[in-house]
């Protein structure tokens, strides 16, 4: 009897920490309206899973990383680019692109994004 509590207990907890997971992967970020203006301005995102820039370029976004018009360019063994990326000649990581056809590459700063892309930091959702 006591055993079955445990595995009761045990499974309670498993459940709990997957709805906290959940909820923290799904709630809305603060920086939402931002991200999806962006992609509504033409601004593509080109990067790889396995790029640290690339990771530090979508924490700056926090929980709106979600949002951002992100292309990956990594086969899945890391060791090749995808034609997409290879298409439109992708060199570095992580590169955005713009409406107009200008790039910048490396982590760029928020306000960067914002005056390429006339999109507003203001909007916090």
């Amino acid at each position: 009897m006591k055993s079955k509590k445990i595995v009761a207990a045990a499974v309670g907890f498993m459940v709990a920490v997957a709805a906290a997971l959940v909820y923290i992967n799904t709630r809305p970020g603060q920086l939402d309206s931002f991200a999806v203006c962006l992609k509504d301005n033409g601004a593509v995102f080109y990067g790889a899973f396995w790029c640290p820039h690339c990771q530090n370029q979508k924490k700056m976004f926090g929980n709106s990383a979600r949002k951002l018009p992100y292309v990956e360019c990594s086969n899945p063994s890391g060791n090749g680019q995808l034609q997409v990326c290879a298409d439109k000649k992708i060199e570095g990581y992580p590169t955005w692109e713009f409406a107009d056809g200008s790039r910048l590459t490396g982590e760029i700063p928020l306000s960067t994004l914002a005056e390429k892309t006339g999109c507003s930091l203001s909007h916090k959702k």
